[in-house]
């Protein structure tokens, strides 16, 4: 096999590349449920993002103490993890659209009442009410969405769904930081609580059920068991839990270290720090656009330890950079990856669990990725002191290459045929239909 026909097999092909637009179109065109919930998603993450900034603002504002900035990022991941370990079950008892709407509604609340706000202690306080909303919210949405589209159209759903988050999280924070600059956080507040608004009114609208089936309850701790089996019998899921632990582990570090790299090492100042967190966000952006037609291609079974890899290969490569502009174009390499692997993550639960379990599967993986994220934050600040930035990026770029060899092991002899794994012409108005019975077996 020559050079060329190698670089064909490992990159996403030229023609993928050239029919990114058409396909992602025609599937928005087509599945007008999918419309309406990539409009509320993209509606969502647009006010989210941007009020992150303000949030942030208001917190130092009040009290110029770091530790209460550091209380407000935890609050916002923390309840994820708490809802994985006790409530996840709920996810699949009640119905995915009362769950998805409700959550907005409760953040309605939060960013209405926020501008009322008079004590740092009064925003972290509304921000975990906000953050136990969205840990319903996430988990119920990635369940819900192979209900809205085909099977064979699931790659491009997650990649656009994916690709709306990651634009709002280029674009959001700039913004917020401008309004916030000009105005204070509170219009960055009311904005966002008009987004959640509209999130709800666009999920509503949808005509669609969002679960396939409806099961007999078995008692609240007997279907949090049957959460934690299903995990480790699952091999899509298996994969999920120990590939991604790594990476999240890795993105730890990289967190706490990117302030420090770029200050202290490329000696960038705030700007540097911006560059790198902005590229980070460019290619989450790029990476979860072309995942679709990636994985079309190629499947899941190669597309995700490939593009683990190449985080790994941009976190190696940006620490051994010379200066803050190279880092910052190593950087897209590691977050085109990051974009690509958590497509492949929902592809991944999305196909290898029945629908019935879906909600609860979503929610433990995101409790336990959040977890490991929260561990290595954690060890980050100490590490980062007594290695440096440098070696801590080239620690991260080690664990996603065990990451990487983790996906290609626990993968290892996965049947990746999505065309097969679902009726296409199955209910729905986006034609999505039962689960294949290899699916159902992996899960049981």
């Amino acid at each position: 096999m020559g050079f060329s026909e190698r670089r064909r097999r490992l990159l996403p092909s030229w023609a993928v590349i050239r029919g990114l637009g058409g396909a992602p179109l025609g599937l928005v065109r087509g599945a007008p449920g999918f419309r309406l919930f990539l409009l509320a998603t993209l509606a969502s993450s647009v006010g989210t993002w941007l009020a992150f900034v303000a949030l942030v603002i208001d917190v130092y504002g009040h009290t110029h103490d770091a530790r209460w900035v550091s209380a407000l990022l935890i609050v916002d991941f923390l309840p994820i993890v708490a809802a994985g370990l006790f409530a996840g079950p709920l996810v699949d008892r009640l119905p995915r659209r009362a769950i998805l709407v409700a959550s907005d509604l409760a953040r309605v609340g939060v960013f209405c009442a926020l501008p009322f706000t008079t004590s740092a202690l009064q925003i972290v306080g509304l921000a975990f009410v906000a953050g136990v909303a969205t840990s319903f919210f996430r988990p119920a949405a990635y369940a819900g969405l192979p209900t809205l589209v085909a099977d064979r159209d699931l790659p491009q759903a997650n990649s656009l769904v994916q690709s709306a988050d990651n634009l709002a999280l280029t674009l959001g924070p700039v913004v917020g930081g401008a309004i916030a600059a000009a105005s204070g956080p509170h219009p960055a507040y009311w904005f966002n609580a008009v987004t959640f608004a509209v999130s709800a009114l666009l999920i509503l609208r949808i005509r669609q059920n969002l679960e396939e089936e409806r099961h007999a309850r078995e008692g609240h701790w007997r279907e949090l068991a049957a959460g934690f089996r299903l995990i480790r019998s699952s091999q899509p899921l298996l994969t999920v839990l120990v590939a991604w632990s790594f990476v999240m582990l890795a993105l730890g570090g990289i967190n706490v270290s990117e302030i420090v790299l770029a200050k202290d090492v490329f000696d960038a100042g705030s700007f540097g720090y911006g560059l790198l967190f902005g590229a980070a966000g460019l290619g989450l952006l790029g990476g979860s656009f072309a995942a679709g037609g990636w994985i079309e291609v190629r499947g899941v079974r190669f597309v995700y330890p490939v593009s683990i890899a190449l985080m790994g290969i941009g976190f190696a490569a940006a620490a051994a950079a010379p200066n803050v502009w190279v880092a910052s174009a190593l950087v897209l390499i590691s977050g085109f990856g990051n974009g690509t692997a958590v497509v492949c993550n929902a592809l991944l639960v999305q196909r290898g669990v029945p629908d019935r379990l879906r909600g609860r599967a979503f929610t433990l993986l995101m409790s336990t990725g959040y977890a490991v994220l929260g561990l290595g934050m954690i060890g980050a600040g100490p590490l980062t002191n007594a290695v440096g930035a440098r070696d801590l990026w080239g620690i991260a770029a080690g664990l996603c290459s065990l990451a990487a060899i983790a996906g290609l092991v626990t993968l290892a002899g996965f049947e990746d045929r999505p065309e097969h794994a679902r009726a296409a012409d199955g209910g729905g108005e986006g034609g999505a239909g039962a689960p294949d019975d290899r699916y159902e077996r992996q899960a049981s």
